[in-house]
């Protein structure tokens, strides 16, 4: 990475507030060690971020999320359009791409695989931002954070878009940087505005980087140039804004975000253990010091705190009226935490060298080397995140476990295909749980599905098209006993379903039949259900 002009000011400090003036040329190549050392603090967070996202990558089980981007992503591309037409158009770059990827080979580990590679992308990004407002230190300990924070490493391994977004926004963010020094702010615009089409709601990062300029103070060039740019990035998002409205119920089971909504989301981007999490906060906050630099100057800690609060509140606040909140929509906003406690590290780190040497210049001893200039300083951080992780270990490797998920899908069509007998009648209740057939066929292949009128991808839907409630009443009226996959709680009575056909099915569930099996697999359950007076031979 190309390094930024260090005042002289900010050198005798020797704190993380390197600074950056908006609008300067960037300084040429230092000498062959400093260019190892940027390289080094960039690739070594990139590996073992990737280390990480492919250790157990192969869960041997998808969960409901990731079952759709399976099953969709192996539709034709007009299929796919056609979908997007009724539901999911926020997701629609993404599976497109996904489409892509499955032709290679149609795989949970090929699934996953994008969301490896691009969390590795984030963490060299998030050590390519220290290193350029900083030093190389202080970039190799924020990607290194990154790297082993446990929520980058359950997205790195989500069949989903958010790493992906999360690396774009965060590649947005350095061009950001770069811009504000005199580079193409069109370049910011196109990446930022190809993230937004991979998931809206990183256009709020638009936000955190208003604020960035506003503390920085620049002149109205910088200014009109991001604007530019910026108004570039919401015209072009207009149409899916427009288009995704119309599918709002898609996220209808979103509650207002609370208290305790922020503090999961915080606990989430410094650690969640209470060691880890209480180090973490209190380096961030000394971190926040020197937010302010010199006029046109963009400090470290004048990024990194709008990138990780401006988005999740901005969010939340808006969820307020109408729910939209959840942590994966902002996981890019996880960025900015590491850089904010690198930074504090290197504040602290510099308070220690400043003691040391008073103390050796009252004693009349001779001044040694400025403390944070020493290559332990450079190990201690490794080894102290190095701690993290080993501290944090056991929560990386439950995130490895199917059962950790909302439901285990391969788990349910096991118990279907292990239970069931040839040509044997299945509901699925709510229509959803056919998500466990689709991205299952072969567990399903000798069942017959009671209500289906029209696949999934003929009918461009995501589960498929259901017979009306007196169809579906006829229909069973004809079983003498029924295999149902349903959800836990609507099967428990904990919540009603919406659909007129799927209240018509439960009806008829409850009052003519009665169970004889019962199985849970984590959020599902797959039901035996025996008509309770048989009236005359098998149906």
């Amino acid at each position: 990475m190309v390094g930024l002009p260090v005042t002289p000011q900010s050198r005798r400090a020797a704190a993380a507030t390197v600074v950056v003036p908006a609008g300067a040329a960037p300084r040429a190549p230092g000498d062959h060690r400093a260019r190892a050392r940027r390289r080094a603090a960039v690739w070594v967070p990139a590996l073992v971020m990737l280390a990480v996202g492919l250790w157990g990558l192969d869960r041997g089980g998808m969960w409901r999320d990731e079952a759709v981007t399976f099953q969709v992503g192996r539709r034709t591309v007009p299929q796919i359009w056609r979908l997007l037409h009724d539901v999911d158009a926020v997701h629609g770059l993404y599976y497109l791409l996904m489409h892509a990827v499955l032709a290679v080979h149609p795989g949970e580990v090929v699934l996953r695989l994008p969301s490896v590679c691009a969390a590795a992308a984030t963490a060299a990004l998030v050590a390519a931002l220290g290193t350029r407002l900083a030093r190389p230190r202080v970039g190799l300990w924020a990607g290194l954070l990154y790297a082993v924070a446990p929520m980058a490493g359950h997205y790195a391994q989500e069949g989903r878009s958010y790493a992906l977004v999360a690396a774009g926004a965060t590649g947005a963010t350095l061009l950001f940087v770069r811009a504000a020094q005199g580079g193409s702010w069109w370049a910011y615009g196109a990446v930022l505005g190809a993230t937004c089409w991979l998931h809206e709601f990183a256009v709020l990062l638009l936000c955190a980087h208003a604020v960035s300029l506003a503390l920085a103070r620049p002149g109205a060039r910088v200014w009109r140039g991001w604007g530019c740019a910026a108004g570039a990035v919401v015209v072009s998002l207009l149409p899916m804004v427009l288009v995704s409205r119309g599918q709002a119920a898609q996220v209808a089971w979103l509650r207002r975000p609370t208290a305790a909504t922020a503090e999961g989301v915080l606990r989430g981007f410094l650690g969640p253990s209470w060691g880890v999490y209480g180090v973490c906060l209190g380096l961030a906050v000394l971190g926040v010091a020197g937010i302010l630099g010199r006029r046109s100057e963009i400090t470290l800690p004048g990024l990194a705190l709008p990138l990780t609060l401006v988005p999740p509140v901005v969010l939340m606040l808006a969820s307020q009226f109408s729910p939209l909140f959840v942590d994966r929509y902002v996981l890019y906003a996880l960025s900015g935490a590491p850089l904010l406690v690198a930074a504090g590290a290197e504040r602290a780190a510099g308070a220690v060298g400043r003691l040391r040497n008073a103390r050796a210049h009252r004693d009349g001893r001779p001044e040694r080397p400025p403390f944070p200039q020493s290559r332990l300083v450079t190990l201690a951080g490794v080894a102290a995140i190095a701690l993290s992780f080993v501290h944090q270990l056991p929560l990386l490797r439950a995130d490895r476990d199917p059962a950790t998920r909302p439901d285990d899908l391969a788990a349910v069509s096991g118990v279907v295909a292990r239970e069931s007998a040839p040509g044997a009648p299945v509901v699925f209740l709510p229509s959803s749980e056919r998500n466990a057939a689709l991205a299952y066929p072969g567990a399903f292949r000798a069942t017959r599905d009671v209500a289906l009128v029209e696949g999934a991808a003929g009918s461009g839907t995501l589960y498929g098209r259901e017979a009306g409630p007196r169809e579906v009443r006829r229909r069973m009226e004809l079983l003498d006993r029924v295999w149902v996959v349903a959800d836990g709680d609507l099967i428990a009575g904990r919540r009603r379903p919406r659909e007129a056909a799927e209240r018509a099915e439960l009806a008829v569930l409850e009052t003519e039949f009665t169970v004889r099996e019962t199985i849970v697999r984590g959020g599902m359950t797959v039901r035996l259900y025996v008509r309770t007076a048989v009236r005359g031979s098998s149906r």
